[in-house]
């Protein structure tokens, strides 16, 4: 899991910086955002302190209203030792007594000049990105016609070639050997390359090419939702692969079950035409359209019809 300190965010969202600079490397450890209006009450018996504290225009309107006292008492009490920081949202002005109270606890405060709920949603999108449940898969990721298909198989059995066959075909490489795969919601996987090897192919006998440099910015993307598993096998005589595509086979990454369909691998057989197929029969699959059930329910139909005539 990647570290996010309050730096990052500043850098991020485009932050302005009141006070508290000192304390801009504390590491935000959590994605929720805490609008403590609570809090400005004076009720912290839950208040959770290590979230980003936000201040739309109710919780700053409330604090003005009051007095001295409670205003010292409440500043003092939302910046502690473990609070990553307080955003002022609408470009509002920021109270006095919470400048004081961040630069001596070393709590960044920060404002904002958009609305309270588009802080509130572009930061969470941004730090459940970031807090993501991750892992790395050996195999290549490839977005064809908009549909990310993750192809694997044991090393050696063709992966990086199909790719890029797929690339010349107009199609669009997003990682290749390993793929970085993040959980975003409970069903959504985004994977990317490892920074390292970012649109390079490594071609046995060729060595290593650069897709972008061969092919234009056009051919490669940065990142994209996996939707289908291709997995590529050597040829087994004795094995018994599924030719109706009746069979629904699911590979389970993390939290996520994605549909998966396995391809023998032999001479002749072309395996870049194959898998952009597939990737376009998913597609129908999702609009509803289904050949192999089509084709089972009318070959049910037309053995009904053949068992009333032999009745008869």
């Amino acid at each position: 899991m990647a570290k996010v300190r309050t730096k990052d965010l500043i850098e991020r969202f485009n932050l302005e910086l009141i006070a508290g600079k000192n304390g801009i490397h504390r590491e935000i450890v959590k994605s929720d955002i805490s609008r403590p209006g609570l809090e400005m009450a004076g009720y912290f018996k839950h208040y959770a302190a290590e979230r980003i504290q936000l201040l739309g225009k109710t919780e700053v309107s409330f604090f003005y209203d009051l007095s001295d006292e409670m205003k010292t008492d409440r500043i003092k009490r939302l910046c502690t030792d473990v609070t990553p920081g307080i955003v002022i949202s609408r470009g509002m002005e920021v109270p006095q007594e919470l400048i004081e109270a961040g630069q001596n606890a070393g709590v960044p405060i920060m404002r904002s000049p958009l609305k309270t709920t588009s802080v509130i949603s572009r930061m969470t999108n941004y730090l459940e990105s970031k807090f993501a449940p991750f892992t790395a898969i050996h195999g290549v990721l490839v977005d064809i016609y908009g549909v990310g298909v993750l192809i694997t198989g044991q090393s050696g059995v063709g992966k990086s070639e199909t790719a890029l066959e797929l690339v010349k075909r107009g199609h669009r490489l997003v990682a290749d050997d390993s793929v970085e795969i993040r959980q975003e919601d409970f069903d959504t996987l985004i994977g990317n390359s490892p920074p390292l090897i970012e649109h390079l192919l490594e071609i046995r006998g060729l060595g290593i090419i650069d897709v972008m440099t061969l092919f234009g910015a056009g051919a490669v993307r940065s990142h994209k939702r996996i939707t289908m598993v291709i997995n590529l096998e050597l040829w087994d005589k004795d094995k018994q692969y599924d030719r109706l595509g009746l069979d629904e086979d699911t590979m389970k990454i993390m939290d996520v079950e994605l549909p998966q369909a396995t391809i023998p691998v032999r001479p002749g057989r072309n395996l870049a035409v194959i898998i952009e197929v597939a990737a376009m029969n998913f597609r129908l699959k999702r609009m509803g359209i289904n050949a192999a059930k089509d084709f089972s329910q009318r070959l049910t139909q037309m053995i009904d019809s053949d068992d009333d005539k032999f009745e008869e």
